[in-house]
């Protein structure tokens, strides 16, 4: 939901589009030969003082697709009602086939551009389901990945274009309002160079603050191994614990580029990061960037170059005004459960609430969606009660219920109440409803179920009482 708009975001057509048409505007993610290296075992733990947000290691079959838990497809040539050519100048088709995106079994997640007979490129994108990647007050966030581009150089390179990168959550459902709500490019790659870009896009385009299509950028080359022929860590760390918010990036652990808020004014730099961010990885085909650098694909180009993705997560450090991480096993059932410290989600997003005590709230939540938060203490004394913070901006004639599961999200609802519109989708009250009694220690799963397939509320927080 956009508090601005008032309308919820629609997750199942959720599409974003790149609004630029020109420079170095982000694109894609990482890879390399269809056959390429092994993956680490598992994204690296996090740093003392960094606590783990998100992760995907990519684990699981050859041939399978990525876990749609965390990823949502971008398909075909712009988001429904953007910029045509993903806002870019790119000529690929994008698809949700395993051609294009898939997993190779060896812990990689692998984007490969493909030509038919006929000269039609297709290659892949996605695009992370959670929007609200941010910094807390006062604190840090990084965004890492680890990646070996497609591994191809020279004239066989032409119009590649891999990168791995965010944008404002804004975006979402506008399509139209780049570059004023931020896209961060953390890692992008063209024609086979050792190089990484990284650009912040902000303020209006052409030129600006930002000096768009271009953007506030640096580069370096890959250290030691080129960008193609290996694995690099490729990341961003957002820091508003500075005097002056900026954000670096970094190679293998090398920072080569800073952006600082000083840099533009303060109109600008809020416009481009008083919100959350989600995350892309993707292969274009052509567009702006690789004609900077001598044009996009032609005859001479060869498809079948793979980015391979060893781990894509997200670290938070520091701040405040946010929800602790969930402990997994020691939350008490009487008290305040955020409904965003889940332990494991399906479809849903959080976005910040206007409630009272602010922070954020679980959104977006329609037919099928789920959230779980384990280790919920209830105690010898049976627990009888169950209430939650609830909103709803929902049509007319939307409805559906919020229910309560045991140990598994399939198991008999122990209690549930329906809920239709509130009045808005920041228009809170608090509904109670009885539950089986329960004892002991349980995983807790809030489940939420419609006859529409339309999103039907947002919860706050939850808790249970005798």
């Amino acid at each position: 939901m956009s508090q601005t708009s008032g309308n919820p975001p629609r997750r199942r057509p959720l599409r974003r589009a790149l609004v630029a048409v020109v420079g170095t505007l982000g694109l894609a993610a990482a890879a390399t030969a269809v056959t390429g290296p092994s993956a680490g075992a598992a994204a690296p733990p996090p740093p003392s003082g960094w606590t783990q947000v998100f992760a995907d290691d990519f684990d699981g079959a050859a041939g399978s697709g990525v876990n749609t838990a965390n990823w949502q497809y971008d398909t075909g040539t712009s988001y429904p009602g953007g910029p045509a050519n993903w806002g870019t100048g790119e000529i690929e088709t994008m698809t949700s086939s395993p051609s294009n995106v898939s997993l190779d079994g060896s812990g990689n997640l692998r984007i490969t551009p493909q030509r038919d007979g006929a000269g039609n490129w297709t290659s892949g994108r996605i695009e992370t389901k959670r929007a609200d990647f941010a910094p807390p007050a006062g604190g840090k966030l990084r965004v890492e990945a680890r990646i070996q581009v497609p591994n191809v150089t020279g004239a066989a390179a032409k119009g590649y274009w891999p990168a791995f990168w965010m944008l404002g959550a804004p975006y979402r459902g506008n399509y139209w309002n780049w570059p004023g709500v931020g896209e961060i490019d953390i890692m992008e790659n063209t024609q086979g160079l050792n190089t990484v870009w990284s650009t912040l896009h902000c303020g209006t385009s052409p030129g600006g603050p930002c000096n768009e299509t271009s953007g506030i950028g640096g580069n370096a080359p890959c250290p030691g191994t080129t960008c193609q022929a290996g694995f690099h860590t490729y990341r961003v760390e957002w820091d508003r614990s500075t005097s002056v918010e900026e954000m670096r990036f970094s190679v293998d652990g090398t920072t080569f580029h800073t952006v600082r808020a000083n840099q533009v004014d303060a109109t600008t730099w809020a416009n481009a990061t008083n919100h959350g961010y989600f995350v892309i990885l993707n292969v274009a085909m052509g567009g702006g960037f690789p004609d900077a650098f001598g044009g996009g694909p032609d005859g001479g180009t060869q498809p079948g170059h793979s980015m391979l993705v060893d781990y894509v997560q997200v670290l938070s450090a520091g701040g405040s005004g946010t929800t602790p991480p969930p402990t997994g096993g020691d939350r008490d059932a009487y008290g305040t459960i955020e409904a965003e410290s889940y332990d494991a989600q399906s479809g849903t997003l959080t976005e910040s609430t206007s409630d009272s005590g602010g922070g954020r709230n679980l959104g977006a939540l329609a037919n099928g969606d789920w959230a779980q938060y384990k280790g919920v203490k209830f105690g010898s004394s049976p627990a009888t009660q169950f209430k939650a913070r609830v909103a709803s901006g929902a049509a007319a004639g939307v409805s559906g219920l919020v229910e309560v599961r045991l140990d598994s999200r399939t198991s008999t609802p122990i209690g549930s109440f329906a809920v239709g519109n509130t009045g808005g989708w920041q228009s809170w009250r608090t509904i109670p409803a009885n539950i089986s009694s329960v004892t002991g220690t349980h995983d807790v799963y809030l489940t939420f179920t419609s006859g529409q397939g339309a999103d039907f509320v947002n919860v706050n927080w939850f808790g249970f009482g005798h």
